[in-house]
C-alpha cells in the first residue's frame, strides 16, 4: 500500500519531528519564520519548506505584514488530530491504573525502619 502524500495527509505531514515542533510553537503564539529558525536552530529554508507543507495541509495559517510573513496554527485543522489522540486517554489511564493496582498489591518497595 502506498504512503499518502505528506501536502494532503495531516498525519504524514505532522510524522516529521521538526514540524511537530514548529506546531508546539506556534501554538502559544503567532511566529514570523526568523523567530522559528532562531529558536529551533534550523536554517531558513529548512525552516520554510516545513512550513509550506503544514500550510499544504491547513495546519497553519499565514498573513503578510509589511515584509514579514508570520504564522499561527490552524485551530480548526488540528481539532481532528486532537480528538484522535484523545482517543486513547482512556487506555493510559487503564494502563497506569493497572501499573498503580499491581504496585499497591506488593506492598512498599523497602521495609518499614524500627
Amino acid at each position: 500500500m502506498s504512503r499518502a502524500a505528506t501536502t494532503t495527509d495531516v498525519f504524514n505531514a505532522i510524522a516529521e519531528s521538526r514540524r511537530r515542533d514548529i506546531l508546539s510553537l506556534l501554538a502559544g503564539q503567532e511566529r514570523p519564520v526568523g523567530d522559528i529558525v532562531d529558536m529551533l536552530g534550523m536554517e531558513q529554508p529548512s525552516v520554510s519548506k516545513h512550513l509550506r507543507v503544514l500550510r499544504d495541509v491547513d495546519l497553519v495559517r499565514v498573513r503578510r505584514e509589511g515584509r514579514q510573513m508570520l504564522y499561527r496554527t490552524n485551530a480548526e485543522a488540528i481539532r481532528p488530530l486532537h480528538e484522535w489522540a484523545g482517543g486513547f486517554k482512556q487506555y493510559w489511564r487503564h494502563q497506569l491504573q493497572r501499573i498503580k493496582e499491581r504496585a499497591e498489591e506488593k506492598g512498599p518497595p523497602f521495609p518499614k525502619e524500627k
